[in-house]
């Protein structure tokens, strides 16, 4: 019996419910959302934070999140939206598929600030408390690109190559089989990347939004390389496509804030929500 030297795809991504589609990219989007609140909500009260407050304030980070991701993408790919024969309104039909990672990132951390204020927490020892979390649930999106054979990369022949239908091949690349699976590399650095800030944290007690400045260094450092590798179109500056300019100037002001403050004090974790601290005093020396 032989083993397929490849990766198959699945031959589809949404399953019909009913009159309810269920889209696996959708589904692997919530999944990843339920787990980064529960990573998150396990190293802030480690902390010394309220018990659901990083669901609190999830409420307002993820609304804030999908309307970012859906904004950044409509502005970097404008032309499927606003050329000629295309219609705007469609900019709106955000289940059709089409989300920036970043502004999903800006506009969940806009969510996440006006909650915590809203809370009366900080928001960098929100941030840090969510930080790997984030990683995991971005691992578990890029499921979602697996069942919609999308975002792959180059031809390869390599035993991990992903099969892609004739259909989704880009227009050049149909006579080829099997690509590389980038879904898969960015899934496996991802989870790497959550690991190593847990470790890293766990040993220098990273806090005033160092392990969050963390989480965005390691994952553009990883966005950078496997962007290189897609094949689909993208707008492009000069040689590189947008998003390995984005992840740039990501990395360089995260590296900035992480090594501007690295001497800051370990005693600035979080304080109880503004709810709670009117009950009990804060008790500074628990908190550390």
């Amino acid at each position: 019996m032989s083993v397929a030297s490849y990766i198959p795809s699945p031959s589809h991504g949404v399953w019909d419910i009913g009159p309810i589609p269920l889209r696996a990219y959708a589904f692997g989007i919530i999944i990843g959302a339920i787990v980064a609140i529960m990573i998150g909500e396990r190293r802030f009260q480690a902390r010394g934070g309220r018990q659901g407050l990083i669901g609190d304030v999830a409420i307002w980070a993820i609304p804030f999140g999908i309307v970012g991701a859906r904004i950044y993408h409509v502005a970097t790919d404008p032309e499927l939206y606003f050329s000629d024969g295309k219609h705007p309104l469609n900019a709106f039909k955000i289940w059709e598929g089409g989300l920036g990672i970043w502004g999903a990132i800006a506009g969940g951390a806009l969510g996440a600030y006006i909650g915590c204020r809203r809370y009366g927490v900080s928001f960098s020892s929100v941030a840090d408390a969510l930080a790997p979390g984030l990683l995991v649930a971005q691992a578990i999106g890029r499921i979602g690109n697996y069942f919609n054979q999308e975002l792959f990369g180059k031809p390869t022949t390599k035993p991990w190559g992903l099969e892609i239908a004739v259909d989704k091949r880009p227009d050049g690349y149909t006579q080829f089989a099997t690509f590389h699976p980038t879904f898969l590399y960015e899934l496996l650095w991802n989870l790497a990347a959550a690991a190593l800030i847990i470790a890293i944290d766990r040993k220098l007690k990273l806090t005033g939004g160092r392990a969050f400045a963390l989480y965005a260094m390691l994952y553009t450092s990883g966005r950078v390389w496997i962007e290189a590798l897609r094949i689909d179109e993208a707008n492009h500056i000069g040689p590189f496509r947008l998003n390995v300019w984005t992840s740039i100037i990501v990395f360089a002001v995260a590296a900035t804030y992480f090594v501007a403050t690295r001497k800051r004090s370990r005693s600035e974790e979080p304080v109880a929500d503004a709810a709670e601290s009117a009950d009990e005093p804060t008790d500074t020396e628990d908190a550390r």
